[in-house]
């Protein structure tokens, strides 16, 4: 079975683990740990980089002029950033174009594992395809929460599938987004990818690739290029997380933190698209969901990356092995770079909750499987709230 790997153009994992990304406990966070200032505009429109976001990279040995100018596109495995404090992501404006956009189309590499007979733990029969249907245009009227992520790694440039979701910390005004780790971070055999950005809505009126070809920035993202100036997955999937075995697909979950490209209005990502999911880290065994719903932006054939799809079942278990996490499962056709994407279903108060996202499915597709999200999850969910409390 693979992990939905993002497409090339591909959000690979994120960072870690909560505790161990901030190197502290329920206390205050200490000055080092603290998020990066947002980039800011200046009046000739340059972006203009915080002071310690410069001397974080300068403690890497990366020189931020020359890292725009395309150094960041040396992957040696000696310098590649991994361990969860590392985590840097500098804005270079307009790096994302409708252009390269489109051009993204191979998802980062996902846990795969080409049999799964032989089940150590619960593990249901595998479940029918269910095929999967357009979402309905506009996009941001039927799913405004889901998006499209665009990341480049040593392969080039990926993609990835995200859901925008509640922030506890900011009531109202969250800057959080919700994908897989293998979409962040690339896990036991690399590190951090680069250039990661959310695009909400991505080719919001469901334009055919032919006519994306001529298509403006304001077709293509609508609500604006978010860029993601922090990010955590979990400690599991750095340190196990692997394209084959399924290696780590039951820690394969990722928060990211963003800001806007350009400034924006000042309205947080939550304002902007005017919806965010909340999380819930004591989702229903499989017996009490009725339904599940995963959103994405297929790339692999026979998808082409452009359109939002989705696919409605009802969720089965596997088991990856008797030591891990029982995972999700459902009948679904999606392909590479729907990886990230959310799983909706009822909450215990009735309304739509994040329960999910998509990491792994077979190389034939078919089937799609997500982690359950528990304490592990709900820890790196916390620490990025609290890392930007009250801004």
């Amino acid at each position: 079975m693979r992990p939905i790997r993002p497409t090339l153009a591909a959000v690979s994992l994120a960072a870690a683990l909560a505790l161990t990304a901030t190197g502290c406990g329920p206390g205050e966070d200490s000055a080092a740990d603290k998020p990066s200032a947002p980039a800011s505009q200046a009046a000739d429109g340059a972006i203009t980089i915080p002071d310690d976001l410069v001397d974080r990279l300068k403690e890497h040995g990366i020189d931020m002029d020359k890292w725009r100018d395309g150094e960041w596109r040396d992957w040696d495995a000696d310098t590649w950033l991994r361990e969860a404090k590392d985590f840097v992501n500098p804005i270079i404006e307009d790096l994302w174009d409708p252009d390269r956009m489109r051009d993204a189309e191979t998802p980062p590499a996902a846990p795969v594992d080409p049999d799964i007979s032989g089940d150590k733990g619960v593990t249901d029969p595998t479940p029918a395809p269910v095929d999967a249907v357009p979402a309905k245009a506009p996009y941001h009227a039927s799913a405004a929460e889901a998006g499209k992520v665009f990341l480049d790694g040593p392969e080039g440039s990926m993609v990835c599938s995200a859901t925008v979701v509640k922030d506890p910390a900011n009531p109202g005004r969250s800057n959080m987004v919700w994908t897989a780790g293998h979409c962040v971070h690339a896990g036991k055999s690399g590190g951090w990818y680069r250039n990661i950005a959310f695009v909400p809505s991505y080719n919001d009126g469901a334009l055919p690739a032919a006519q994306l070809e001529q298509a403006s920035k304001d077709q293509v993202a609508p609500y604006g290029v978010w860029w993601v100036d922090w990010a955590q997955t979990s400690e599991r999937w750095i340190a196990e997380g692997g394209a084959t075995g399924g290696d780590g697909a039951s820690w394969d979950y990722a928060v990211m933190h963003v800001t806007p490209e350009k400034g924006g209005s000042g309205k947080s990502l939550e304002e902007t698209v005017g919806a965010a999911l909340p999380v819930d880290f004591t989702a229903p065994a499989v017996p009490e969901i009725a339904s599940v719903t995963a959103t994405g932006f297929p790339a692999s054939p026979p998808y082409d990356g452009q359109r939002m799809f989705q696919c409605t079942d009802a969720p089965g278990r596997l088991s990856l092995g008797t030591e891990q996490p029982t995972m999700y499962r459902i009948g679904c056709t999606m392909t590479g770079g729907s990886s990230g994407g959310g799983w909706v279903a009822q909450g215990r108060d009735g309304a739509p909750a994040l329960v999910s996202n998509t990491s792994i499915g077979p190389v034939t597709a078919g089937w799609l499987a997500g982690p359950r999200l528990g304490e592990e999850a709900r820890g790196v969910y916390t620490e990025v709230s609290r890392k930007f409390a009250g801004q």
